[in-house]
């Protein structure tokens, strides 16, 4: 790959008992974990942010324990994407910037806003939404990926509104919801969420390497061939790209060893 894009891989949070004695060594107290998975893995997603919000003293001592270059990803708040009309959620939108985040400073990476299942396109109300996110925080740049979850999103329009209001479409690979993988922003998202507890890297050795070939492409510019978008005629600007890949939800017991050895790879 000749580029300047940094391919990151991790998991989702870093507190997972089924991680002790597996991932952390037995004798590490709960209390350094963070320390411990950061200098394993360069990014953590973070999905408490999802349920409730947190003070900027908590976000302070993420920035303190984890290593130069390490990078978390924030998922959104509930309460703004679990909302009959997104055209609405300024208000509960304000209150999760408001919580310190820029604590984080150069490790705040991207905030991956998830929609219910049962969430479906509605073109007016969601470019409403996402004229609502803000582009920097205290001098931050943000950088927003969008996880959308029913079919109805799979359409070119979708795809032509997360482009023309930079954000990235999260590409999901997952059992039950709608794979696509356009390229509509400046970093890729991906959450690799069909994992299994029973094979030691969470994915076999070939699927690793296939993802990690998928992510060279990624980040020299180009779009996998092998994998669905839901506007196959349309070809993104060729340019370098961060890649962002978590493994997440199945497999969850293997998924830091996923990550792992997905960046051995």
């Amino acid at each position: 790959m000749t580029s300047n894009a940094a391919i990151r891989a991790g998991m989702g949070g870093w507190t997972f008992e089924p991680w002790e004695g597996t991932f952390y060594p037995g004798d590490l107290s709960k209390k350094r974990q963070l320390e411990y998975a950061s200098r394993q893995v360069p990014t953590i997603e973070v999905n408490g942010t999802y349920y409730s919000g947190f003070k900027p003293e908590t976000y302070a001592k993420w920035n303190a324990e984890t290593p130069d270059g390490f990078v978390f990803s924030i998922k959104g708040n509930r309460f703004v994407t679990n909302r009959k009309v997104l055209a609405d959620a300024g208000e509960s939108m304000a209150k999760f910037f408001a919580q310190g985040l820029e604590e984080l400073g150069p490790k705040l990476g991207p905030i991956v806003w998830q929609f219910a299942n049962t969430k479906k396109f509605e073109p007016d109300d969601f470019e409403a939404f996402l004229k609502l996110l803000p582009r920097q925080l205290h001098g931050i740049a943000l950088r927003h990926a969008l996880e959308v979850r029913h079919p109805s999103f799979a359409v070119p329009e979708f795809v032509a509104m997360a482009e023309r209001n930079g954000c990235a479409i999260c590409y999901a690979h997952h059992h039950d919801y709608p794979e696509f993988a356009d390229v509509t922003g400046d970093f890729i998202y991906a959450r690799l969420q069909k994992g299994q507890d029973d094979i030691a890297t969470g994915y076999s050795g070939s699927d690793l390497a296939a993802w990690r070939g998928r992510a060279g492409v990624w980040a020299s510019g180009g779009q996998p061939d092998d994998l669905p978008y839901a506007d196959p005629a349309r070809r993104a600007a060729q340019k370098p790209r961060d890649v962002f890949v978590y493994f997440i939800h199945e497999g969850k017991v293997r998924a830091p060893h996923a990550a792992m050895a997905f960046m051995q790879l």
